[in-house]
């Protein structure tokens, strides 16, 4: 089988083959496809394309055969190029350790960010704040290298300086205050704190509990979604009653900081 690969979004005679295949096997995947193209144009490697059986139809999935589309308009399929690509997991270690170290540097009240009064004694209420946001960013890197299973291995590069910009801005925003010497300590007191620092310890446990249970309802190297459902965790009770319960996790953590 011959395929003609074409640009999509481009209509009508304007429409030229990006790359022309020839003696295709019909039982190849999309996948299959991507790569064959790669070979003949090096600049878009399979993570970068996007194929279609329309110049503005649906992405096809990389497992579809080739042999099971429905070629309507001859032996053509269309390709978008989806821009530079950077890994997810490259994307989530930039995310996360970002916060970490934009945090970290106004708990050590630097001169230069506090002036003067940086010298001031620092409460207690500040040195469990910084446990915890260390805690959390630590454990979301770790969730990254040894938990998390990724549908897709790449996303595009702006995503990167979007992501980042967010979750580092504000990390420079809260260890700011959190950290100023003209800080001022909750009104309950050392029980205030200390309670909400065992609240906050115990809600990131729940957090890791449903990364781990979703991390076994998908096989290393596959795609594969199962219903989620309580396990013996007794965190995980929680898939009973909310949609996300890592999401509800959290934001009881973040209460309680």
């Amino acid at each position: 089988m011959d395929l003609d690969i074409l640009k999509a979004g481009v209509v009508g005679d304007s429409a030229k083959p990006v790359v022309s295949l020839t003696n295709i096997n019909p039982n190849s995947t999309v996948t299959d496809i991507k790569k064959a193209i790669h070979r003949q144009k090096k600049s878009l490697y399979p993570e970068r394309q996007s194929l279609r059986l329309e110049t503005r139809g649906k992405p096809l999935a990389d497992n579809a055969v080739l042999k099971t589309l429905d070629l309507q308009k001859g032996r053509v399929l269309y390709v978008k190029d989806l821009g530079p690509q950077i890994g997810w997991s490259t994307v989530f270690l930039a995310e996360y350790m970002g916060p970490l170290f934009a945090y970290l540097i106004s708990y050590t009240r630097p001169v230069w960010l506090y002036g003067q009064s940086a010298s001031a004694p620092m409460s207690y209420a500040v040195h469990a704040a910084a446990i915890c946001w260390s805690i959390h960013y630590l454990k979301r890197v770790l969730e990254t290298l040894f938990v998390h299973r990724f549908s897709h291995s790449t996303m595009p590069i702006l995503n990167l300086f979007k992501n980042c910009s967010y979750y580092w801005g504000f990390a420079f925003y809260i260890g700011y205050y959190v950290n100023h010497p003209l800080y001022t300590e909750p009104y309950f007191g050392k029980l205030q704190v200390y309670s909400s620092l065992i609240a906050f310890l115990v809600f990131e446990l729940g957090n890791l509990s449903i990364h781990l249970a979703l991390r076994d309802l998908r096989p290393a190297g596959s795609t594969e979604r199962r219903i989620p459902m309580p396990t013996a965790n007794p965190f995980t009770i929680l898939f009973r009653y909310v949609s996300c319960p890592n999401y509800a996790y959290e934001w009881y953590s973040w209460a309680a900081f």
